[in-house]
């Protein structure tokens, strides 16, 4: 409950950001309104261990290249004169910083000689990392059904889209560890990519970085609530594991609100 709580105070951007980046007026919607850099952004509360912060992609800009990134860092943005330019390399330069490139691919990181674990199935109601258990159906980023969805049926019956798509949601986190450190993950449509950065310091304050650079255009803060899945959620999981193909939810004897639940959200 304290967790959850918290998780909604601090699910908002910092005021301190970027030259080139505007907030709405809940602070929960970052757009970078032109040229493709000076779009850093910040977690408005640093983190707590364990809680993620997330977001979803709203809108992509054709023309550059290059994609979100996100990361970590143990600076107090207000204690920052001037925003960096980049995260990558401008702040990581600054030390005690982590930040990393979202791809196209899955950024799962593997330390030499550490086996990879397999994956939760995608229908599983938490996704567990170390001690965290964090509902799986928040961090999951769908699109939407349209005429031409089933381009897409495959990606949507196992509840992912491509990284750095529209709607796609990416997250971060730091786990601590035994020997007083923390690993930093970074979560993608809720999947968890490992252990991306090791060593991280517990003893200071660490805030999210979001990045909004080149083709991600804006993305908003998604709060995550962790308690149990509702009975609405569990009922779309099992759905969606079942149905043929998205739009084959219309012809389902269901009340039209769990219709639009499962095909929208």
């Amino acid at each position: 409950a304290a967790m959850a709580a918290r998780c909604r105070l601090a699910a908002r951007f910092h005021h301190i950001h970027g030259t080139n980046i505007r907030l709405d007026a809940s602070h929960t919607q970052a757009t970078r309104v032109e040229s493709f850099a000076n779009g850093l952004c910040f977690s408005q509360e640093p983190l707590a261990p364990g809680q993620i912060f997330l977001v979803e992609i709203e809108e992509k800009e054709l023309g550059w290249c290059g994609h979100l990134r996100v990361g970590l860092t143990a600076h107090d943005p207000q204690s920052l004169e001037v925003v960096p330019e980049y995260s990558l390399p401008d702040l990581v330069n600054m030390g005690d910083t982590w930040v990393f490139a979202i791809t196209r691919n899955h950024n799962r990181v593997v330390v030499e000689g550490e086996e990879v674990q397999a994956r939760g199935r995608p229908w599983e109601p938490f996704l567990l990392i170390e001690r965290v258990r964090i509902p799986r159906d928040t961090l999951v980023g769908r699109s939407r059904p349209s005429r031409y969805s089933h381009i897409l049926d495959d990606l949507y019956k196992m509840n992912v889209l491509p990284a750095t798509a529209r709607r796609s949601r990416i997250g971060v986190l730091y786990a601590p560890q035994p020997d007083g450190t923390a690993d930093m993950h970074i979560v993608i449509n809720g999947e968890d990519m490992g252990p991306s950065a090791r060593g991280l310091p517990t003893t200071r304050p660490l805030y999210a970085v979001i990045d909004v650079f080149a083709s991600t255009k804006s993305v908003r803060v998604i709060p995550v609530d962790y308690g149990f899945p509702s009975l609405q959620t569990l009922c779309r999981l099992v759905i969606q594991k079942h149905i043929v193909h998205r739009l084959a939810i219309d012809g389902l004897d269901l009340p039209p609100l769990l219709k639009n639940f499962c095909q929208h959200e």
